[in-house]
């Protein structure tokens, strides 16, 4: 299964529009959206506007790749079950979004294991279909390292 999923603040329905795309070509493989709230609506892969967060884990563990926009949080959660995760940046010059902070997550999440970027949407189709050459990241722990915390508490602590 690919689970798709876009956040839920806004709209996001160039990805929703290309990921339903690629659902009707390839009728074989389940896709399940979480599309927010977007004009559009997906004809062809199944759909809710908004996962309660208590079952997003579930559905990330479930997958075999999560699609997302560069959202950190999806990023994250993405890296802690160990799932490959293609992010598409929204875009604030096309009104996807307020600012263009997540062309800048993307740039600095590209060629990180885990991570693969689809930078428009005519790229999405063949990253797709490459899908199992996408390998999982190393599990991020929920946890920071010892060094840092230690850091953090001599920080903290100087005087």
């Amino acid at each position: 299964m690919i689970f798709v999923t876009i956040g839920t603040q806004l709209p996001f329905d160039r990805l929703v529009l290309s990921m339903d795309a690629w659902a009707e070509r390839n009728p074989d493989v389940r896709v399940f959206a979480q599309i927010g709230p977007g004009a559009k609506k997906p004809v062809f892969m199944e759909h809710v506007e908004f996962v309660p967060p208590s079952q997003v884990a579930g559905l990330m563990r479930e997958a075999e790749l999560i699609v997302s926009h560069a959202g950190m949080g999806s990023v994250l959660t993405a890296l802690r079950y160990q799932r490959p995760i293609l992010i598409m940046p929204r875009k604030a010059s096309l009104g996807e979004h307020r600012n263009e902070h997540q062309l800048a997550t993307a740039r600095w999440l590209d060629n990180r294991p885990g991570v693969t970027v689809c930078w428009e949407e005519s790229e999405l189709p063949s990253l797709l279909d490459r899908r199992q050459q996408q390998s999982s990241a190393p599990q991020l722990s929920e946890f920071a390292s010892g060094p840092l915390i230690e850091k953090l508490h001599d920080y903290i602590h100087r005087s």
